[in-house]
């Protein structure tokens, strides 16, 4: 398999207390929180991609424009879906749109990740 537009990953979770803005600290209300829908959102770029790396390396998240459009509550369905849609050496650039079981739009994003050697990446770590 080679990187290259296209390549897709799709999650789907249900919305546990410990998902919510109270949990994270993001807000003071029972619902999926931002950060946490955005940990979704890299998690699925990253596994839409990881079958196409070679041996030891990588993809990092080095960019994020997310739009939270629509509220989900404890117990909701939502399915994250990823697409690859540009490759640009090391650098790719996905689409991902959050909907809930019920067809609503939750989110959409773009999402930047670069492909890394792994082991050179944490060599390179400040201490």
């Amino acid at each position: 398999m080679t990187l290259a537009p296209g390549l897709r990953a799709h999650r789907l979770i249900m919305v546990e207390p410990e998902d919510t803005a109270i949990a994270v600290g993001s807000g003071d209300v029972p619902v999926l929180a931002t950060p946490r829908l955005l940990a979704f959102a890299e998690g699925v770029s990253a596994a839409a991609v990881a079958p196409a790396l070679a041996p030891g390396q990588t993809s990092v998240g080095t960019k994020v424009a997310l739009d939270h459009l629509a509220a989900s509550g404890l117990g909701a369905q939502v399915e994250i879906s990823a697409e690859l849609t540009e490759v640009d050496g090391r650098r790719l650039i996905f689409a991902v749109t959050a909907m809930d079981g019920h067809g609503t739009l939750v989110a959409t994003a773009v999402i930047e990740r670069i492909v890394v050697d792994r082991q050179r990446f944490l060599d390179r770590l400040t201490r």
